[in-house]
């Protein structure tokens, strides 16, 4: 389920252009955990697998967006480490990622994001900090 205060956040400032070229869909977003799907179909490398850095771009909206509504709406936010290890191939249907926030600071937040197939099979380990710029 997807929250009020991520409803007004997606209102207010939208989703990124590159969330949408991949399909990403948020499916629950609450303090502390976000949950996504993005279809494999479209974004393969050239031997047909689910490209690599599709899982990162998915990991990245995750963080970036559960550490927005963490800090507000009116906070910028950046990643500044971000690192993903792919266990295993994903070659249709679509994967889902999870992300559980490990830390919910004043200026860092760092998440733990699992991409799991349609098997419910783990496809990618992935791990994001998000810097909370300062107000200016």
């Amino acid at each position: 389920m997807v929250s009020e205060d991520f409803l007004a956040f997606y209102k207010e400032r939208g989703s990124g252009a590159l969330d949408k070229k991949l399909g990403i869909v948020f499916l629950e977003a609450q303090e502390g955990r976000l949950v996504a799907t993005m279809p494999v179909e479209g974004n393969t490398q050239p031997f047909g697998l689910l490209h690599g850095g599709a899982n990162v771009v998915l990991a990245e909206s995750l963080g970036s967006i559960g550490t927005s509504l963490h800090a507000g709406i009116h906070r910028k936010i950046v990643g500044v480490d971000i690192n993903a290890t792919h266990h295993k191939s994903a070659t249709s249907g679509v994967v889902t990622g999870v992300a559980t926030a490990i830390s919910l600071g004043k200026t860092l937040c760092s998440w733990d994001v699992v991409i799991t197939n349609d098997k419910g099979e783990r496809t990618c380990t992935a791990r994001i900090t998000c810097l909370i710029l300062a107000e200016r």
